[in-house]
C-alpha cells in the first residue's frame, strides 16, 4: 500500500512538473519504476499506459486555458507516434541485462539536458512572428516519439526546447501543444509495447496509481502554467534525474563502480546540483526585481522567464 501510495504521489509530482514544464513526467516515473527493480520495457510500457489518461486530461486542460495551438499539434503529434512505435517495438526486443543501463545512459543525457538548459537559459521569449513548418516538426516528432519511447521519457525533453528554441511560439503554447501531442505518443507507444510484450511485466495496479496522481495534477498545472518557475522546477527534476541514473549506471555491470568511487560520484553530483538549484533561484529572483522595476518605472514588464511575470 505504501508504494501505491509513493508512485500516485510521483505521478502527481510528475504531472504537476510536466504541465508547467512540457517535461519530465515520463523521465521521472520511469526512473523510479526503474530505481524499486521494474523491467525496462515494462517500466516504460506501465508509463506510457498511465500517460493515456494523463496527457488526454493534460491536453484538455491546457486547451480550456487557451495554451494550445492544434497545427503543431498534428504537425508533430502524427510523426512522433510513428516513432514511439517503433521505439518501443525495439526496447521490448532488448535483453533487461542490456536495455537497464543503456536505458539509464538515455536518462542520464536527457537529465543533463533538462538540468543544463533550466538552469543557465531558463525558458526564453522571442522571435513569435514567425510559424513552425512541417519539415521542422515532423522529423522532430519522429525522433522525440522514438527517444520517449526507448527511454521511458523524452517526448518533452526533446520537442519542448526544440520548439522554444525556434523562437516561434510562445513558451505557454508550447507546453500546452507538447502536452496534448503527446497523447498521440502515448497511445502510439502503449501499443507497440502491447504487441512486443503482451501485458507481460505490466502491473495494472502500478498503473493506476501514476494515473491517479497525474490526473489530479494535470488541471491544475494547466492552471499554474503562468505562475510557476520553470527555472528551478527544471534545474531540480534535472539533477534528480542525473543523481538517480548515475547511481544505477555505477551499479550495473557496464560500470561495477566500488563503493569509494560511487561515493565520490555521488558527492560532486550533488554539489552540481545544489549549485544549479541555487543558480536557477538566483536567477528567478532577478528576473521578478527586473519586472518589478519595469512596471513602476517604465510601466513596460519583461518577462525573461515563463512563470516570472
Amino acid at each position: 500500500m505504501r508504494r501505491l501510495i509513493l508512485l500516485a504521489l510521483v505521478g502527481l509530482g510528475a504531472q504537476l512538473v510536466d504541465g508547467s514544464l512540457g517535461m519530465a513526467y515520463g523521465v521521472t516515473s520511469t526512473t523510479l519504476l526503474l530505481a524499486i527493480g521494474a523491467n525496462p520495457a515494462a517500466a516504460s510500457a506501465t508509463v506510457h499506459l498511465a500517460e493515456i489518461g494523463t496527457t488526454l486530461v493534460s491536453g484538455a486542460s491546457h486547451w480550456r486555458f487557451g495554451n494550445v495551438d492544434w497545427g503543431v499539434v498534428l504537425r508533430i503529434g502524427i510523426p512522433g507516434a510513428v516513432g514511439a512505435f517503433a521505439g518501443a517495438t525495439f526496447l521490448s526486443r532488448l535483453s533487461t541485462e542490456v536495455a537497464a543501463p543503456l536505458m539509464s545512459v538515455v536518462l542520464l543525457a536527457l537529465g543533463v539536458y533538462v538540468l543544463t538548459r533550466f538552469t543557465v537559459k531558463g525558458l526564453p521569449q522571442d522571435k513569435l512572428d514567425k510559424p513552425l513548418r512541417k519539415r521542422f516538426l515532423g522529423p522532430l516528432g519522429l525522433v522525440a516519439g522514438f527517444v520517449d519511447s526507448t527511454g521511458g521519457g523524452g517526448w518533452g525533453p526533446v520537442g519542448t526546447p526544440a520548439i522554444l528554441a525556434s523562437g516561434r511560439l510562445e513558451p505557454r503554447k508550447v507546453i500546452g501543444s507538447i502536452d496534448t501531442s503527446e497523447f498521440l505518443v502515448s497511445v502510439a507507444a502503449s501499443l507497440g509495447f502491447l504487441f512486443a510484450l503482451g501485458s507481460q511485466g505490466i502491473d495494472v495496479v502500478w498503473v493506476v496509481a501514476l494515473l491517479a496522481g497525474g490526473v489530479v495534477a494535470a488541471p491544475i498545472a494547466a492552471w499554474l502554467v503562468r505562475h510557476l518557475p520553470p527555472r528551478i522546477l527544471g534545474s531540480l527534476v534535472g539533477g534528480l534525474i542525473v543523481v538517480t541514473n548515475a547511481r544505477t549506471l555505477l551499479r550495473s555491470d557496464w560500470v561495477d563502480a566500488g563503493d569509494v568511487t560511487r561515493y565520490a560520484v555521488y558527492a560532486v553530483l550533488y554539489l552540481l546540483w545544489a549549485a544549479a538549484v541555487a543558480i536557477s533561484v538566483r536567477a528567478h529572483r532577478r528576473t521578478v526585481r527586473l519586472d518589478s522595476a519595469d512596471v513602476h518605472g517604465s510601466g513596460i514588464n519583461r518577462p525573461d522567464e515563463l512563470g516570472a511575470r
